[in-house]
């Protein structure tokens, strides 16, 4: 009787900080109702009944729509940024899906005293009902959230709970990845591997050593040792090409002297 007494307390000091609003840390959004399931799982085998198969099948059940109920919490509660952290307030038509958990648990309850499943039937599930209930409503309120780019509101100590962690998955949900700085590219720097080894070689590693050695070295593949391979010396990078060139435009100029 007294767990039924403190859970109706708890329920009470939760639906009234809701409906006035109150700023969401994220200890309480996240790390409460994550204590109340594990404190509602070690109440399960504290009473003269054994958990049965029957029992199991009826908390999964009931489990399933304290989810989904507290999913439409989480949907519902308008949320917004007061002073660099997030803030939240139940509209009063919130009352009627808490009205709907109640009405769910007295269904279960009667169902599962139905079948026999003793443990379910009695008040043993609340607290874990209740902690899978705020479990579902912290899923939403912490995507929407994340996907609005609000944090949670600073715990007393002034940190931010989970910043880092929340941080890098909210980049991940909104596509925007900043977990990772991108290095500068290079002004000839390619995307593909047509010209050199991938994005991250340039220019230079397509066409032999690159322009830094000039013309003798730098289009090697497509002529040689370079363009003075073909028309000259290698070493003077390209000027057997120039000096074969003047002496061809001489002869051009001989014949139409002939």
């Amino acid at each position: 009787m007294l767990e039924v007494l403190a859970v109706i307390a708890i329920v009470a000091y939760v639906i009234g900080r809701q409906l006035l609003g109150e700023s969401l840390r994220g200890k309480r959004v996240l790390l409460l109702p994550a204590i109340l399931v594990v404190v509602g799982l070690t109440r399960l085998d504290s009473g003269s009944h054994p958990v049965r198969a029957a029992d199991i099948a009826c908390l999964v059940v009931g489990g399933l729509i304290a989810a989904a109920i507290g999913a439409g919490q989480g949907a519902m509660m308008r949320l917004e940024n007061r002073e660099g952290g997030l803030w939240g307030r139940m509209p009063v038509r919130g009352l009627l899906l808490w009205a709907a958990l109640l009405a769910s648990r007295l269904v279960m309850t009667l169902l599962a005293s139905a079948l026999g499943a003793h443990v379910a039937a009695s008040t043993a599930p609340v607290v874990l009902l209740l902690g899978v209930n705020r479990l579902g409503q912290a899923a939403i309120i912490t995507r929407r959230a994340l996907t609005a780019g609000i944090p949670f509101a600073r715990e007393k100590d002034g940190s931010v709970f989970l910043a880092g962690r929340l941080s890098d998955l909210g980049a991940r949900l909104t596509g925007h990845d900043d977990a990772a700085p991108h290095r500068p590219r290079a002004p000839y720097e390619r995307q593909d591997d047509r010209y050199g080894q991938g994005s991250d070689q340039a220019y230079d590693h397509g066409y032999g050593h690159g322009y830094d050695e000039g013309y003798g070295q730098g289009h090697g593949p497509a002529y040689g040792p370079g363009y003075g391979g073909r028309y000259g010396a290698p070493d003077h990078g390209g000027r057997g090409h120039r000096d074969d060139r003047r002496s061809r435009v001489g002869r051009r100029a001989a014949r139409r002297f002939l």
